[in-house]
């Protein structure tokens, strides 16, 4: 919940006006994750105080696959699309140099619009692979790279803010694209 990154990104998108809620987990598990995720979807689903139409999930890393799993999961049992996208930062596709076991299973009948944004250099994310799971989607999928960013979005010769800025700017154009939000 307070990874840097999930940070910048929360504040970035507040500051246009985007509610955002973010929660942790303590446990590694992906299946208590999503547990965790659809007791959150559930209550504002439910909220009388927020009355929302919908909303998009977002993780990174293990939390993006958390949040594709409950995206899979609604997608799934509800014809409302109460969820109307996925941010998906750090996607851990495969373990490192375990490429031949892919992490794709929920991805695969997403239905919703799904950005992943992933370092080109990712050791858990192989650029080639991630790209043939997206053609495999059901989804409309984008993939942003972050030319030679690692797993935790560290490049050589570039700022932890820089690379967040160009992060943020990206997700926040898909945002505008796919729910007409207007830049303040």
């Amino acid at each position: 919940m307070n990874f840097p990154h999930l940070v910048s990104l929360a504040a970035c998108l507040a500051s246009h006006g985007v509610l955002c809620l973010r929660f942790t987990c303590k446990g590694l598990n992906v299946a208590y994750r999503t547990k965790a995720f659809k007791a959150v979807v559930e209550y504002l689903r439910l909220s009388e105080d927020y009355k929302l139409s919908g909303i998009f999930l977002a993780g990174r890393s293990m939390g993006s696959r958390a949040a594709a799993s409950m995206t899979r999961q609604l997608s799934q049992e509800d014809d409302d699309d109460f969820v109307r996208g996925l941010i998906c930062l750090s996607y851990p596709l495969h373990r490192p140099k375990l490429q031949s076991k892919l992490r794709d299973e929920d991805l695969l009948f997403i239905r919703c619009p799904v950005l992943f944004v992933s370092g080109s250099a990712d050791e858990m994310c192989e650029k080639r692979l991630l790209e043939g799971v997206a053609r495999k989607m059901r989804a409309p999928t984008e993939i942003h790279w972050v030319h030679k960013a690692n797993h935790g979005m560290a490049v050589k010769g570039r700022t932890a803010d820089d690379v967040m800025e160009e992060i943020n700017g990206h997700v926040f154009s898909w945002l505008r694209e796919n729910i007409g939000l207007e830049a303040k």
